[in-house]
């Protein structure tokens, strides 16, 4: 039972923060979409559509949490995306008010 619980607050964890998770993934190595999109399908669970991905990656890079950077394997072009300073700086953020919230609660 308590898998089942935890298969459905990670997905829906996912579903409300995906640019968090996105730029967690992308802080492990850097990625471009089509893994970021299957490491967030496999790890989490959630679907994500290209047209929904894609978006979010320009907005997380306008935002300067990502840069981009064309690279040539096996003759095709890949947008590979790396985290930056400010990213890591916003992923840091999150954990530490996420701990926050998680030990600030007197549940008895």
């Amino acid at each position: 039972m308590a898998e089942n619980f935890r298969k459905e607050i990670v997905q829906r964890i996912t579903k409300n923060l995906l640019d968090i998770q996105i730029l967690r993934l992308i802080q492990t190595q850097p990625m471009w979409g089509y893994k970021i999109k299957k490491q967030v399908e496999t790890k989490f669970g959630v679907k994500v559509g290209h047209g929904a991905l894609y978006p979010l990656l320009n907005t997380l890079e306008q935002k300067g949490f990502l840069t981009s950077q064309k690279q040539q394997k096996g003759g095709r072009t890949r947008k590979v995306y790396t985290i930056t300073s400010k990213g890591k700086q916003y992923v840091e953020t999150y954990n530490n008010i996420l701990k926050e919230q998680l030990e600030g609660l007197d549940i008895k």
